[in-house]
């Protein structure tokens, strides 16, 4: 990730901070993927280019953390299913549910599928908010890298700077 987006290494923390992941993937009924974790685990929640915010819980406060994610399954994951409008895919904890972890300024959603018992082999799925829906075959970090690094058809996504804002 850092040779995709030189800047993240700035804001690297000095060692991995401690996370209570129990707490949110007991809450949430489900594992996450390791990526994910070890990215939350070195950096704090940044943006990239102004556009795309990936959010992760700062120790001592996963529950704001996870108030995000119920808040996102519960408002427009939800909206999306009843409206017919999520290519019949549903909100976590479904089975196969979307389970949100980052979003764009512009309303972009990046999701994962969590379809398998797995966290490793779930699919990122963009909804795009022209009502677009995209899926990519691995990690969040690899799709991070790819789309910062330009590896990646951006599809109907906006390119993206990867110019790196904590947030």
């Amino acid at each position: 990730m850092e040779r995709a987006v030189p800047g993240l290494a700035d804001h690297r923390r000095s060692e991995p901070a401690v996370l209570d992941w129990a707490l949110l993937e007991n809450s949430l009924g489900t594992m996450l993927p390791a990526d994910y974790k070890r990215l939350a685990e070195w950096y704090p929640t940044f943006a990239l280019g102004d556009f795309l915010i990936v959010g992760f819980p700062e120790p001592g406060e996963e529950h704001y953390r996870l108030r995000g994610i119920r808040d996102d399954l519960e408002g427009g994951i939800q909206e999306w299913w009843e409206a017919d409008m999520s290519i019949g895919l549903r909100p976590h904890p479904a089975p196969g549910g979307l389970l949100p972890w980052a979003e764009s300024n512009e309303g972009d959603k990046f999701l994962w599928s969590t379809t398998g018992e797995n966290p490793q082999q779930w699919l990122v799925t963009i909804a795009s908010r022209n009502g677009g829906w995209w899926h990519y075959e691995g990690g969040a970090v690899q799709f991070l890298a790819e789309y910062c690094n330009g590896t990646l058809e951006p599809w109907a996504l906006s390119p993206v700077d990867p110019e790196v804002t904590p947030c």
